[in-house]
């Protein structure tokens, strides 16, 4: 079965463009532009990774954390993206329990190596 991407992420375009990547680099994608419609895919299609929009219209994007950390399957790999570069962004995802912080915008290359890393190491775990 194909590695299954959440994108969280209020943005057509963003979407548009992190589907076309990670499609093309042999992932399943699914998106949800609110709170309440990314819980629904974890529960009824558990990613392997999020990426994870830290604003999504008025809500929250680390909201969505109570959920992941609730799962009874096994935990998705959760990537902040955002356009803030500070400590304090940093510290707030990282104790919410992001794996890391991804600023915008993101580089292609990179992100792929970076999941294919994370794919990796929830294969070995």
């Amino acid at each position: 079965m194909l590695p299954h991407i959440l994108l969280v992420e209020d943005s057509a375009l963003v979407i548009g463009a992190l589907r076309l990547l990670l499609e093309e680099t042999g992932h399943r994608v699914s998106d949800a532009s609110t709170i309440a419609a990314a819980t629904r895919v974890l529960h009824a299609d558990p990613p392997d990774v999020v990426l994870l929009d830290l604003t999504l219209g008025s809500e929250d994007g680390l909201s969505l954390m109570s959920s992941v950390n609730a799962s009874s399957a096994l935990r998705p790999v959760v990537v902040a993206l955002t356009g803030h570069d500070d400590p304090a962004t940093l510290e707030r995802c990282t104790s919410a329990g992001c794996r890391t912080v991804l600023v915008k915008p993101i580089r292609p290359l990179e992100l792929k190596s970076q999941i294919a890393g994370w794919l990796g190491e929830r294969a070995v775990a």
